[in-house]
């Protein structure tokens, strides 16, 4: 056991709670729980927008990715802030004027029906849990290291965390949470950037000069010859670009501003963090690959999820070490609670209180059954976890990203985009979208190893315009039937864009 990191994680943890208890008083109602009642100002919500994305997946995955694969780990990291550039220009604002407490709320604004409501909402839950998954991965793996307890009561304790925040503070709470986590964390990395600095004479890129020089050139350079590797990197950066704009427990956050300007901001704010933040993950990877070494790194995980902490411990020593963690822990307890409410509101407001009780649910109700399955999305989430272990957080974000892409995100855009889309369209692309996703990812390498039916790892290079397809093909050979028809375009359109900023082309308005 590291007393040091046990010390720092307690600490960290004892000021979120009181943060969670904090917000308790202002959590109240159901706009409260599950959207912050919609008081956030556009600078406080980028803050968490950046918390809420700055993840496991992010800050181990991708360190552990370059440090073992080289520069073809980087891809992983540019799609990030040019999701939040395309998420400002196209989706924040309108999402936030069409939008209550889910994502299914937007597009209930011009499609009611159970039927799409209720695709929606399978989509949030497939795409919450792998994401989930993710996190609990990767605190699960710290937890052990750091405490020296089994990888099992580690995810099961950080499970029983989250849930003090969800239950407690809602989404206030989380939002206080993710703020404090992105300054915490963006210090911290700062902090790790100038000692990595300083050990290669001034230059921030000396990492990747050095690994050069001890590896040969390849490993700061694209693998070139492997037709599949080149076409699996499209398909990756294209799913992480564009699947951005669908991952439930990040467009909620758009939800809880106080109008259509205040979502534009805080996506302005969020990516010129994400600008810098992912532009130095590469430097970390390189940096650990030089000073901690393939052998050590593979050693702690073989999927590279350590190699972040092992550089801060070999650079720092054991108190930037016990710090990164600790930072580490906090940032995921952070995302589980912004990711369980995303979910839970998925099944008590749309399933529960729209699908099956068709409305008839009151605020207190709606509320109790979005913290029960707050409670039993954790549950299924960590049994999940402790069979993917082993998988690299990286790639298991990355396969949230091609599902959401292929998913909710067609759907989405085309919601406010498209007038000639349809109610059977809009159901046909969610499912479309979500059994081509999941299926080719299971049929995968990945998955199947040697064994694999599907060459590419991440499939959203097919399955983003065949989520799109699915949804234009079934709107128009259902084109002219009355019951497909949801509310007149126009008003959508005013409704998205009451300033008349940013009308659709083609809208009439």
């Amino acid at each position: 056991m590291n007393g040091t990191a046990v010390t720092i994680v307690l600490l960290l943890i004892a000021v979120t709670l009181a943060l969670t208890a904090r917000a308790a008083r202002r959590n109240r109602s159901t706009d409260d729980h599950y959207v912050a009642g919609g008081r956030i100002g556009g600078l406080q919500n980028g803050l968490a927008l950046a918390g809420d994305q700055l993840s496991a997946a992010s800050f181990l995955g991708i360190t552990g990715a370059v440090a073992l694969t080289g520069f073809n780990g980087f891809y992983l990291a540019v799609g990030v802030p040019a999701a939040y550039l395309l998420m400002l220009m196209v989706i924040a604002e309108p999402l936030r004027n069409l939008g209550r407490y889910t994502l299914a709320d937007a597009v209930a604004a011009r499609f009611e029906g159970r039927g799409l409501r209720t695709a929606m909402a399978v989509a949030t839950l497939v795409i919450s849990i792998i994401y989930m998954v993710i996190q609990f991965v990767g605190a699960g793996l710290l937890a052990q290291l750091l405490l020296g307890v089994d990888f099992p009561v580690a995810v099961v304790v950080i499970g029983a965390l989250m849930t003090v925040y969800i239950l407690i503070g809602g989404m206030v709470g989380t939002t206080y949470i993710q703020v404090f986590k992105a300054v915490v964390l963006i210090v911290t990395v700062s902090v790790l950037l100038v000692l990595v600095t300083a050990k290669t004479g001034g230059n921030p890129l000396g990492a990747m000069r050095d690994a050069a020089d001890r590896f040969g050139d390849g490993v700061i350079a694209p693998a070139h010859g492997d037709t599949t590797k080149a076409v699996d990197t499209v398909s990756l950066t294209l799913g992480m670009v564009l699947g951005m704009m669908g991952l439930p427990h990040v467009m909620v956050r758009f939800l809880t501003v106080r109008d259509g300007r205040a979502a534009r901001d805080s996506a302005q704010v969020a990516m010129w963090i994400f600008a810098v933040f992912f532009a130095v993950l590469p430097v970390f990877g390189y940096a650990a690959l030089n000073l901690v070494g393939r052998a050590k790194i593979v050693g702690d995980n073989k999927a590279g999820n350590l190699a972040a902490p092992r550089l801060a411990e070999e650079i720092g020593g054991n108190l930037l070490f016990s710090v990164t963690a600790a930072v580490v822990m906090v940032t995921i307890l952070a995302v589980l609670a912004g990711l369980a409410i995303a979910s839970s509101g998925a099944i008590a407001h749309d399933l529960y209180t729209t699908v099956l009780k068709r409305g008839e649910v009151s605020p207190r109700g709606q509320l109790l059954v979005g913290r029960i399955a707050g409670v039993a999305i954790s549950v299924v989430a960590i049994l999940v976890a402790l069979w993917a272990k082993e998988l690299n957080i990286a790639f298991l974000g990355n396969v949230a990203f091609a599902v959401a892409a292929s998913t909710t995100t067609p759907v989405l855009v085309l919601t406010i985009y498209w007038s000639g889309l349809n109610r059977y369209g809009a159901v046909a692309g969610l499912v479309g979208g979500l059994v081509s996703s999941v299926g080719l990812v299971l049929v995968g390498p990945d998955v199947l190893g040697d064994d694999h039916l599907f060459p590419l790892s991440i499939p959203a290079l097919l399955t983003v315009p065949f989520g799109f397809l699915c949804a234009w093909a079934a709107s128009v050979a259902t084109r002219g039937r009355a019951e497909a028809a949801g509310a007149p375009y126009r008003e959508l359109a005013r409704r998205a864009f009451p300033d008349g900023r940013q009308t659709p082309a083609g809208s009439g308005v």
